[in-house]
């Protein structure tokens, strides 16, 4: 049996494919190998750097800084969602008064560099006379805005994947185009986008550590910090280690949470189904 994409492997295609798998596993193994063997070499395992990250005080700043780092993703992952639908609906608009500045937007902030954003508002509206950013609103605020443009596309390109066959159906009922749009794309447009959002969200996160360029206190920001300490032997690569540990972490149970939710989804929709079908056969 052959697949739609590629024809079933014979038995050499099988045991090259076995022989390339194990060569791999064994290139990177013996390059995981060589750089524990360097960071041995190097003293990066020794006591004395390690020491720093056993004081009670700096576990309290990790975890006020992982506060810090959590808090401003959930603020820029919820306000991204909502730009992004409003700005979607905006540029799939028949009005043009609506469409034009929706994509000039969503053009604009997806072009300029989030970092650059970032020192923009942080470094130049002040002296404009905007008052009052602070690196917790210009990290938000940046994340939003470029987060947003990108989701922007996100959500239009799920809703205009669909088949058009979905919006006439709603129109033929007597539904209004709000209607189909909120009741009938919207809904299976998420769904079927669910995958991309959420890696969209995982780069919320990580890029929350911009936050570092303009003194946001997040994980980056210590662990530069701590990385710096002479008395402790300027340990840069445990702190890289200690504190990239976290972020993936993080990412696995952001990439944990979408799975449930994913799964929780197709769930309600087969049930959905399976009743619909019994509605039909009880019918006939």
């Amino acid at each position: 049996m052959s697949s739609v994409l590629y024809d079933t492997p014979g038995p050499r295609a099988i045991r090259r494919n076995r022989i390339l798998g194990v060569v791999t596993v064994l290139v990177v193994a013996a390059v995981l190998a060589f750089v524990v063997y360097r960071l041995f070499e190097t003293g990066q395992f020794e006591a004395k750097k390690w020491e720093l990250f056993t004081l009670p005080l700096v576990h309290q700043n990790m975890f006020n800084a992982l506060l810090n780092t959590l808090q401003a993703f959930a603020y820029a992952a919820v306000l991204s969602l909502i730009l992004g639908l409003v700005l979607s609906l905006g540029r799939m608009s028949v009005h043009k008064w609506v469409k034009y500045p929706a994509t000039a937007f969503i053009e604009l902030f997806r072009a300029v560099p989030l970092l650059i954003l970032m020192f923009i508002l942080y470094y130049g509206l002040p002296p404009l006379g905007v008052e009052g950013i602070t690196p917790f609103i210009a990290v938000v605020t940046g994340l939003t805005f470029y987060n947003g443009s990108v989701l922007a596309e996100v959500f239009r390109a799920g809703v205009e994947g669909l088949p058009i066959g979905q919006a006439e159906s709603g129109y033929a009922i007597g539904l209004r185009k709000s209607q189909v749009m909120r009741i009938i794309l919207l809904p299976q447009a998420v769904r079927n986008m669910l995958p991309v959002i959420i890696s969209q969200l995982v780069v919320v996160l990580k890029d929350t550590a911009l936050g570092f360029l303009i003194t946001y206190q997040e994980l980056l920001f210590l662990a530069k910090f701590y990385g710096s300490q002479g008395q402790y032997g300027s340990p840069i690569i445990p702190s890289a280690i200690v504190f990239g540990t976290i972020y993936i972490l993080l990412c696995l149970a952001l990439a944990g949470v979408a799975k449930l939710v994913e799964l929780r989804l197709r769930s309600k929709v087969g049930v959905a189904t399976k009743a619909a079908g019994q509605e039909i056969d009880a019918g006939v």
